[in-house]
């Protein structure tokens, strides 16, 4: 049995898992004083095992964790949340997924985000229940940004430092955030009010407002354009899940 400096019990999220070895499963959690982190959970894939139906993908769970010399591995886990809807569901699962993809991308082993943590925790709720998962998505990215230090700037023009009037503008990636129609150019992306008008709504207010929302689906495309390319900039690469996203959407309007 480890010793008590060897064990840590913490509350996580699991992003991901493989199988590892011949009964074994690696997994990448989220906590919220660790940050990501890597353990392997021993014998989950045998049928008697009481660790399997605990270390589900997206999962909310307790764990006794002790640490390895090469690898962490879980002593003992409790589910606290299964988020269950979320696998019920191809389209909350890959909403799900992206979310989960996103704070993969943006954090690294051991960083401590605890609003980060929160953040997902809400969200992932939040696509249980009966809400557009786009406003879901969209929430959670704006204040994602916020959380690992790439605030958009969407109330003053990054260029000339002026306040945005009330009307159509540009949208500068390399700047991170909105441009005024006398300072922007080609090379910048076009944003109307409307669009930003929402993009500031969903930056500044709590879920419990957003979630009423309607928009009109071009204004929906428009923001995500703007908010996915944004990321995309940032992280030098494309989303496998949003791309996947866009798949399920043109296979629903055929």
């Amino acid at each position: 049995m480890p010793s008590a400096e060897r064990l840590f019990r913490t509350e996580a999220i699991i992003l991901r898992r493989r199988d590892f070895g011949e009964a074994d499963r690696l997994l990448t959690l989220f906590t919220p004083s660790r940050g990501k982190l890597g353990v392997l959970a021993k014998g989950a894939r045998k049928p008697t095992s009481r660790k399997g139906g605990h270390v589900e993908l997206f999962a909310l769970v307790d764990m006794l964790v002790a640490k390895g010399r090469s690898l962490d591995i879980i002593s003992q886990v409790e589910m606290i949340e299964p988020y269950r809807a979320l696998r019920d569901d191809l389209v909350r699962t890959t909403y799900a997924a992206h979310i989960v993809e996103l704070l993969d991308r943006f954090t690294g082993e051991g960083e401590e985000n605890v609003n980060a943590y929160n953040l997902l925790k809400a969200a992932l709720g939040y696509l249980c229940q009966e809400v557009d998962p786009r406003l879901v998505a969209r929430f959670y990215e704006l204040h994602l940004l916020t959380w690992v230090g790439y605030r958009p700037e969407l109330f003053a023009c990054v260029r000339g430092g002026e306040e945005i009037d009330a009307q159509d503008q540009y949208f500068s990636y390399a700047d991170g955030g909105a441009v005024c129609p006398r300072h922007g150019g080609r090379s910048m992306t076009p944003v109307s009010l409307g669009a930003l008008k929402v993009l500031r709504y969903l930056q500044t207010r709590d879920f419990a407002a957003v979630r009423g929302l309607t928009l009109r689906p071009e204004t929906h495309a428009e923001v995500e354009r703007v908010i996915h390319g944004y990321i995309t900039y940032l992280l030098e690469q494309r989303l496998q899940s949003a791309d996947f996203l866009r798949h399920l959407r043109r296979l629903a309007a055929q």
